[in-house]
């Protein structure tokens, strides 16, 4: 698991000490143009002074081979040793793709997560996964390496707007599912209205902590926690390559969630009450996904690419019940273009 965790207000303020306790040579900052305007400057005084700053385009469309290159070649313009320090800061797509490019250069040097987003803060920056898409498949090449640290400060999350919001709220939801019944009983009539989201990050780093510190390869238990992303890194790999039709990652998990905890019920699995207690949630918050019936065999299609597969088998987690998963759950194309239906009628 990852050495470090900080979770508060005062998290950003662990940076400086991780600094001075470690004799890094160099820090280079890893930031788009949305963290660099805004985020930047709240980091920026726990820094040394001669730091140095690479940005990147933000957007899912931007993590790939062609964005990493960049990054090397900065690395490398700044004569970045093995013992220099990547600090990331930004939301998922970036603390990514940070992780791997800082896992790859000179075989790999030290980075620190500083993740500003929700979705990142509850889940991509957490866990040791660092990869890239790679023709039109999400994370297709990656590898698993821990951050030094992850610095935790929900104050960043005054940048993001309401959308955003509800992309990260999406794994929120998606712990809930798998692993605490209770949180979710609990905040279903509460959903997003929360002045204070540290306890409910504080609560899903937890969860993830637990399944990762179990199983940091994903040999096994790990995979609950791709719970709604078979079906829903295919619809959103697939409106990645349609112009003006691109989801945001909870977006495309959330239509997922809805499309296995469906399949979850026709295997017999999951109470058909709990179904519609999930739906009557989810669907209180997201707005329907138009997915035309002429797309639903291409995004089906998409599934057989899945990391979780089994040669030509279509592994999924489904729920047994809320607050329960169980994965390497085989499911068949024709099922999953019948939940991409199902959840078309909804």
């Amino acid at each position: 698991m990852t050495e470090e965790i900080f979770i508060g207000l005062e998290a950003v303020g662990q940076l400086k000490d991780l600094l001075q306790n470690r004799a890094f040579k160099k820090t280079v900052v890893l930031v788009d143009e949305n963290t660099h305007r805004h985020c930047y400057p709240l980091l920026k005084s726990f820094l040394p002074e001669n730091h140095y700053v690479v940005q990147i385009q933000s957007g899912e469309e931007h993590k790939n081979l062609t964005t990493c290159e960049h990054v090397w070649r900065e690395l490398t313009d700044q004569n970045l040793d093995r013992w220099s320090l990547l600090v990331n800061l930004g939301g998922g797509v970036l603390t990514d793709l940070g992780g791997f490019c800082a896992s790859l250069y000179k075989r790999g040097i030290r980075f620190v997560n500083v993740p500003t987003t929700l979705l990142s803060q509850v889940d991509a920056s957490v866990g040791g996964k660092t990869g890239i898409d790679f023709m039109g498949f999400k994370n297709h090449i990656g590898v698993f390496q821990e951050p030094l640290a992850v610095l935790v400060n929900p104050v960043f999350l005054q940048t993001l707007d309401l959308r955003q919001m509800k992309s990260g709220f999406a794994e929120i939801i998606k712990h809930w599912l798998i692993m605490d019944a209770y949180k979710f009983y609990e905040q279903r009539y509460i959903g997003m209205f929360t002045e204070d989201w540290t306890d409910l990050i504080r609560h899903s780093i937890d969860i993830k902590s637990r399944v990762v510190t179990a199983d940091p390869l994903e040999n096994g238990l790990r995979k609950i926690l791709n719970f709604g992303h078979t079906i829903g890194h295919a619809v959103e790999s697939f409106y990645l390559e349609k112009p003006g039709q691109t989801l945001l990652h909870g977006e495309a998990i959330a239509v997922g969630m809805l499309c296995e905890a469906w399949l979850s019920t026709q295997k017999g699995l999951l109470p058909q009450e709990e179904l519609e207690q999930i739906e009557t949630f989810i669907l209180s918050i997201y707005e329907k996904v138009t997915i035309p019936e002429a797309d639903v065999q291409a995004i089906s299609h998409l599934c057989l690419h899945d990391k979780k597969n089994d040669g030509a088998t279509i592994n999924c987690t489904l729920l047994q019940k809320i607050g329960e998963a169980l994965y390497d759950k085989p499911i068949t194309l024709p099922e999953v273009q019948s939940a991409l239906r199902y959840y078309q009628l909804l």
